[in-house]
């Protein structure tokens, strides 16, 4: 038996991640201007590191309880009733993508559909494919707001999960308050679960960001997280905030995957919820100001409320994304094809968690291209 014959027939279906590959590309390159990394270019408040530390050293490093420490979960579970109302359970996960992966497994049957904005983060519709279903992509080019009519367009007999994601990622938009309630009214009238993706909640740089919890927590799963807003990506730690028969289930699940999440970043978490981050989001908020004052009146782009990235329409001199990331590439500049996110492979993501020389610097050298 061949060792192609040893992997599941759903693996040929699944590529290798075009974010992984640009790093990998960034690694052959000599000090490239790197503009594709979607994590922050600031390490962990040094607080946050002692009380990881102090964790480990306390013998804090068995398995927690599924669920996760209670007093996280209850300081979690205030924050999300401060900011959108409810009284949800909590799941602590391992990330986004660990909540993400446990929701659809909970929710989904064989066959049934999930629709997802597009563009959208590259994980949804493989993690819908592993679990079972099928996901539908609703076009929200060019402005990249919901359209509750073209999600409305696309429910059909099998529908039963929207995933949302605001601040959104490759785009940085944030969703209209209007928007969010009408996709909770479909979700009510259609019988629909949502999603909503909410990792980049804590970095926004204008109003604050509206939640369709807020319009549906009946029926919506909040997957939250620690990573980008403390530093800590590698640290995995998420969760899940939403009505208890389906964290029950996400938790039944997680006994037979995750476990939990990691036992020292939990501790460490509580601690950094205590932690001011001010004045981290008023620098990336500077830093999505440089970006746009470097690219305004030169590409199309719809100006991000939240997140650290920026997503451009290529070019009419490229063909397509690919092209342009290529002659970047050529450049010394990394940044992401939108044919990662999308069916279209018409614009690509900047990201601008990069120090402000080096985002002047690839703006400059996109802009001469």
């Amino acid at each position: 038996m061949s060792a192609r014959n040893l992997v599941a027939s759903h693996m040929k279906t699944i590529d290798v991640s075009g974010i992984r590959r640009v790093f990998e590309l960034g690694a052959t390159l000599t000090d490239p201007i790197n503009l594709s990394i979607g994590q922050p270019d600031y390490d962990v408040p040094d607080n946050v590191k002692e009380a990881m530390i102090e964790a480990v050293r306390n013998g804090q490093n068995g398995y927690t309880v599924t669920r996760g420490l209670p007093e996280l979960r209850e300081r979690i579970q205030a924050d999300v009733i401060n900011r959108c109302g409810g009284s949800p359970d909590v799941l602590v996960t391992s990330g986004v993508s660990g909540g993400l992966f446990l929701a659809l497994m909970a929710c989904l049957d064989r066959g049934d559909e999930v629709l997802i904005g597009d563009p959208y983060f590259v994980s949804y519709p493989y993690l819908v494919q592993l679990s079972g279903g099928t996901a539908v992509r609703v076009d929200l080019y060019d402005d990249f707001q919901l359209h509750p009519e073209r999600f409305a367009a696309r429910v059909g007999e099998r529908t039963k999960i929207l995933i949302v994601c605001s601040p959104g990622n490759p785009t940085g938009v944030v969703y209209a308050e209007d928007d969010l309630r009408a996709i909770a009214e479909l979700a009510r009238e259609r019988d629909l679960l949502i999603l909503s993706d909410e990792i980049y909640v804590p970095l926004t740089y204008d109003d604050a960001p509206p939640s369709v919890f807020q319009f549906a927590p009946e029926r919506t799963i909040i997957l939250g997280g620690f990573g980008k807003a403390y530093g800590m990506t590698g640290w995995r730690m998420g969760y899940a905030a939403g009505p208890a028969e389906i964290i029950d289930e996400m938790a039944k699940l997680q006994q037979y995957t995750f476990v939990c999440a990691p036992h020292p970043a939990q501790h460490a978490t509580i601690t950094a919820m205590d932690t001011d981050m001010s004045d981290r989001v008023n620098e990336y908020r500077a830093k999505r100001d440089l970006v746009c004052a470097e690219l305004e009146g030169v590409m199309d782009f719809v100006r991000p409320g939240g997140g650290f990235y920026v997503f451009p329409a290529v070019p009419s001199r490229f063909a397509n994304a690919s092209a342009l990331v290529d002659e970047a590439v050529r450049r010394n500049v990394l940044v992401i094809p939108g044919g990662v996110f999308s069916e279209r492979d018409t614009h690509f993501r900047i990201s601008f968690a990069a120090p402000n020389d080096k985002i002047r610097r690839g703006c400059e050298i996109l802009r001469s291209m």
